[in-house]
């Protein structure tokens, strides 16, 4: 591998590049490295993360040189913090789709094995809610009401009050579901 010294322009360094000479891309290494990473640990990554996403990078810079598909519009810098954003942002977004389904799997699914059962849990725990919770539940789920006629009958404010309450209601229904019964008691 050639040594470098000094500075490299842009198109030096894809020359360099295009003849298969590795001092370009360890030119663009040394020098870029410290923004990339600082780019990556600022947006939740670490150390190690920003390296790999920077080493694959200047593999897609390599390749887009190698292939002649590069067209310069900007600095060689400035395109490849780009490649490292769009990158890192793709990264992230795996790791979200990784921790939903992780949090997927663990969330309990309550299936009873047939429409009597279920309805029969739901039942014993509508009970256990205080009278406002059973109502407003009772009447949206079983008698179809709307969340205006609810709120008169109910003696809300408004709909919107009605709504509120029916949301924090089912919250607690689910609640008190999951803790009285477990996972195995909804399993053939």
């Amino acid at each position: 591998m050639k040594k470098f010294f000094g500075l490299l322009t842009d198109v030096e360094i894809v020359v360099r590049i295009k003849k298969g000479d590795e001092s370009g891309l360890q030119y663009l290494y040394n020098k870029y490295y410290k923004m990339m990473v600082n780019m990556i640990v600022k947006n939740n990554g670490t150390e190690e993360e920003a390296k790999d996403i920077f080493q694959d990078a200047l593999i897609v810079l390599w390749q887009k040189i190698i292939s002649e598909q590069l067209v310069l519009t900007s600095k060689i810098s400035t395109y490849l913090y780009s490649i490292c954003q769009n990158l890192w942002r793709k990264e992230l977004e795996r790791k979200k789709k990784i921790i939903n389904e992780e949090v997927d799997e663990n969330k309990v699914s309550f299936t009873p094995s047939n429409e009597s059962e279920k309805n029969e849990i739901i039942n014993k725990c509508l009970n256990l809610l205080g009278d406002t919770c059973r109502k407003i539940l009772m009447y949206y789920y079983y008698d179809g009401m709307s969340m205006q006629n609810i709120a008169i009958k109910l003696g809300f404010a408004n709909a919107d009050t009605a709504k509120t309450k029916k949301y924090k209601c089912k919250i607690e229904l689910d609640e008190l579901i999951k803790s009285k019964y477990s996972e195995s008691d909804f399993l053939d």
